[in-house]
């Protein structure tokens, strides 16, 4: 018997919750843990790291190269998702790079690095993703070794951006700088962030894995939809860290549950590192890659049952929460802000549908280096430029707006953000960004600055890279059926409603089905128009959908009157 089948032996049953009904929960208890010769047989990814580990496909980078690029196999095409790739769409040699930026933050160095490899080798184009990191496209195999040596010269890396790895660790952007945070925890998050990229056993997770460390008091790193959450709090006179797991969205969204647990600084790792050995071990979640998710052992065990396991991977018991943090607030970090550094500022820059050149991320790091600044990445797709002395502040907004971004825009297009979608994603079947800017720019004419504070999502498939789950208005691509021109699918959206993250975290619900997409944009603006004539006392727009019905919400957005009760 191996190490693994050998550990998960010893990981207790999976336990009724509020998750799982009792009679599911059972079920699975009863179930027998699987071998590893039925996960191979049954797993076609996790074979496929067993013929050739995905970290060793490195050294064949230089042989691949010369390759034609239909030779290459399919097989090792999944192994370069180790190193942050995916193909572009279509399917022609090109690919997607992910650099890792763990909580957002980079040296003007390192940002420039980023932009003169977009401009040498990704046609002048990055996008900046909800999870902190930049992407570039169009890179060929025969770039990857001269991409990485870049990257690796100015310390970055793009090691784990994809594949079953623990992915880019997010946080607070302005980690160390916010004047509001409890305690600058980037010396624990650097820590876990070193320790995921040297092991190479936990680049064979069962899938991708999602880690967020954060002392923001306003949570904005969206501790909600996170596998492994440490959020900054104090207890008894100890700074540490309130700990959530199982967050997530893609097809089955779920919301973090708590364990109700401190774990001291100084914890940080060992917890991550015993959570990850409790699931990685468990060979139930690598029968089958769509239940290969730290989400669905939370869903069987309960968080107690996780604690539990986690406790005797430990040895030990963790020390129970006193008080659940709550967020303080909420922000996005754009603006100027004072930082906790005497006569410096932060400024946050809305990157309207995250799209950045490359001569414009040379431009910004250029100025961030003239007084020692970082630039640093926020979720909703912005950067933030750091350290701005206080007599600058004017002069570096000027100059940021004439590199492209203006501070004194509508709001809604530094809230509102869209996955790479099509046309250069494999997995979308709609455009996300084209459709985001058509749908703000029509709402931006029609209600001015009255659609501040409504956040948008469009993705173009299930993943929910745009979050489109815990948007005020989430769109998801799907197709309709065929017209009679003869086209037998038609591009289409389904749109979500009452989602949202912070103290008011829910998934939303898909009310509004197969829109059209020559329709989309008029639904979403009916939506807000009602949200606009009718909330109360200065409700949310997500408060505003939870007091609608189902069939009122659907009736604006349709533009149709509601069916009238029997």
């Amino acid at each position: 018997m191996s190490e693994i089948e050998q550990r998960a032996n010893t990981i207790p049953r999976p336990r009724a919750n509020g998750t799982a009904s009792a009679a599911i929960a059972a079920a699975a208890a009863a179930r027998a843990a699987p071998d590893w010769d039925l996960v191979l047989k049954r797993n076609n990814i996790e074979r496929l790291k067993r013929e050739k580990f995905p970290l060793e496909i490195v050294n064949e980078i230089d042989e691949l190269g010369e390759r034609n690029y239909l030779d290459i196999s399919e097989e090792d095409m999944v192994r370069f998702q180790w190193y942050g790739l995916y193909q572009d769409k279509p399917k022609v040699g090109y690919f997607m790079l992910r650099i890792k930026v763990p909580s957002g933050i980079l040296t003007a160095p390192q940002y420039r690095a980023i932009g003169e490899l977009s401009q040498k080798f990704g046609r002048d184009y990055t996008e900046l993703s909800t999870r902190q990191n930049v992407q570039l496209h169009w890179l060929q195999i025969k770039q990857f070794r001269e991409v990485f040596a870049a990257l690796d010269t100015v310390g970055l890396t793009s090691l784990g951006g994809c594949g079953d790895s623990v992915r880019n660790i997010t946080g607070c952007p302005v980690a160390g700088l916010n004047a509001d945070e409890l305690f600058d925890c980037r010396p624990q998050l650097d820590e876990v962030v070193r320790f995921f990229l040297a092991e190479r056993d936990y680049f064979d997770l069962p899938r991708k894995h999602k880690i967020t460390i954060s002392s923001c008091a306003a949570q904005c790193n969206a501790p909600e939809i996170n596998c492994i959450v440490f959020i900054g709090t104090q207890q008894e006179g100890r700074s540490g860290f309130s700990l959530r797991v199982g967050g997530g969205l893609s097809s089955t969204p779920r919301i973090a549950r708590d364990l109700n647990v401190f774990v001291p600084q100084a914890d940080a790792l060992p917890v991550a590192k015993a959570i990850l050995d409790v699931w990685r071990t468990d060979l139930r979640y690598r029968l089958s890659r769509a239940k290969a998710r730290l989400k669905f052992m939370v869903d069987d065990y309960g968080p107690e049952g996780v604690r539990e396991a986690v406790e005797k991977q430990l040895g030990r018991q963790l020390e129970d929460l006193q008080q659940v943090p709550k967020p303080v607030g909420s922000t996005d970090h754009l603006g100027a802000h004072r930082q906790k550094q005497a006569g410096l500022y932060y400024i946050g820059f809305p990157v309207f549908l995250g799209q950045v050149t490359g001569q414009q991320t040379i431009e910004i790091a250029e100025l961030a280096a003239e007084f020692d600044g970082d630039i640093r990445l926020a979720r909703q797709q912005n950067f933030i430029i750091t350290n701005v002395p206080e007599s600058r502040v004017d002069e570096v907004i000027r100059r940021v707006a004439d590199i492209g971004f203006p501070l004194d825009v509508n709001a809604i297009r530094g809230a509102s953000v869209g996955c790479t979608g099509q046309p250069l994603c494999n997995f979308a079947v709609a455009e996300t960004k084209t459709k985001l800017k058509e749908i703000v720019l029509r709402l931006e004419e029609r209600f001015g600055r009255d659609v501040e504070g409504i956040k948008l999502g469009v993705d173009g498939c299930p993943h929910s890279c745009a979050h489109h789950w815990v948007s005020d208005i989430g769109l998801q691509g799907t197709t309709a059926r065929g017209d009679e021109a003869g086209h037998d699918k038609l591009e289409a959206y389904e749109i979500y409603l009452r989602g949202g993250l912070g103290e008011n975290a829910e998934i939303g619900r898909p009310l509004l089905r197969r829109v059209p997409t020559e329709e989309a944009s008029a639904y979403v603006e009916r939506l807000v128009g009602a949200y606009l004539n009718e909330r109360q006392n200065g409700e949310s727009f997500q408060a505003f959908a939870k007091r609608k019905s189902d069939e009122e919400l659907i009736s604006i957005g349709t533009g149709q009157p509601a069916p009238v009760p029997a």
